[in-house]
């Protein structure tokens, strides 16, 4: 079955602008047609940064993004810009993991969708939240 070409607007682009915030990024879909199977898929980085809200340090972790998608996937590269956009963001990262779901959620409005972020210690203390949706 032929897929519908999608229109894509970061991947293939002659210049990669990075965006400053979520908020000035651009998650991109490409269609997936499922027929009728269950499929996760899980994409994750280990580069991922932030920085503390109070004391403006930076914060290193992994992100694992796990979703059952219905009629579209996250394409990669626009994700990727999307990830790196909380680089300057000052925001505790309980509220990272429930941000990326619920922008994935709008993007893509998947069967389910997980979120876990393992940060690196600051303190001597781990912090690895974990944000899930399911229809």
């Amino acid at each position: 079955m032929a897929h519908k070409k999608p229109h894509l607007t970061i991947l293939g682009s002659a210049h990669t602008a990075y965006p400053t915030s979520p908020d000035k990024a651009r998650l991109e879909a490409i269609p997936f047609n499922n027929q009728g199977n269950h499929t996760t898929v899980t994409l994750s980085t280990d580069e991922f940064t932030s920085l503390c809200p109070v004391t403006g340090q930076p914060d290193f972790g992994e992100i694992v993004i796990e979703y059952v998608p219905e009629k579209l996937l996250v394409e990669s590269k626009s994700l990727k810009l999307y990830l790196f956009s909380f680089r300057n963001l000052g925001i505790f990262q309980e509220e990272i993991v429930n941000r990326i779901l619920n922008d994935l959620k709008k993007a893509l409005k998947p069967r389910s969708i997980k979120v876990t972020g393992r940060f690196k210690a600051r303190g001597g203390i781990v912090i690895a939240p974990v944000a899930q949706w399911n229809r």
